[in-house]
């Protein structure tokens, strides 16, 4: 079973990377969470990894931090809740307000989520409302159609996360402005630095998915 992958990232998307490790590539879904921390194709990667076994195939799914593949496996233990819910559930909402929403009981935040009906929310918060309650704020502090073209590529990159979510084109655009009027995202420079572009991308879709989910 594989449980890490440390290798060269062939091609990355929002939902799936491609890792190459000593010449074999190996397909990963992911959430957004741990999309936005990835590196540039061709850069080193490391990937906590949660091996799928079926009858007929093997998946992989990958995850930057602890918490999201804690969150993963205990998602996939709830009867009716397969791997592919369980990553749109983690994309669904940051990590920690995630977290937080499961242990307030707010199953509200996640019917929010596309593809997330009441019954299922419902019986997320009911079934892991107690085993969660350990991680609630103790996760590190967050980070920090006009404007710059830096802005303008947040804005669209951000836009395209959340369609490929399922959330409507006006959503998106309504979510990400309010996202952008309310963080750091004006920099004061069309180049930021490509670590500091990913910590602004993060900060504005953690904004956005919480208002989408509000």
């Amino acid at each position: 079973m594989i449980a890490r992958l440390a290798g060269r990232i062939v091609e990355k998307e929002p939902q799936r990377v491609v890792v190459d490790v000593n010449g074999l590539g190996y397909g990963v879904a992911i959430p957004l969470s741990t999309y936005y921390t990835l590196p540039s194709d061709g850069e080193a990667v490391a990937l906590r990894i949660h091996t799928h076994v079926k009858e007929d195939s093997i998946a992989l799914y990958g995850f930057a931090t602890r918490e999201e593949q804690v969150l993963f496996e205990r998602l996939i233990e709830i009867s009716g809740i397969g791997p592919r819910l369980a990553l749109a559930i983690l994309s669904g909402l940051p990590v920690q307000d995630l977290v937080d929403a499961i242990a307030e009981g707010e199953a509200g935040r996640l019917r929010a989520i596309p593809g997330i009906g009441p019954r299922t929310a419902d019986r997320v918060v009911l079934e892991m409302r107690d085993r969660v309650r350990q991680m609630v704020r103790s996760g590190p502090a967050e980070s920090q159609g006009s404007g710059t073209s830096a802005e303008r590529g947040v804005r669209s990159d951000v836009i395209s996360a959340l369609l490929n979510l399922g959330y409507r084109q006006n959503q998106a655009e309504d979510a990400v402005g309010k996202a952008m009027g309310s963080t750091g995202a004006r920099q004061g420079s069309d180049r930021p630095s490509r670590s500091g572009e990913g910590e602004i991308l993060q900060d504005v879709l953690r904004r956005s998915l919480r208002y989408l989910a509000s």
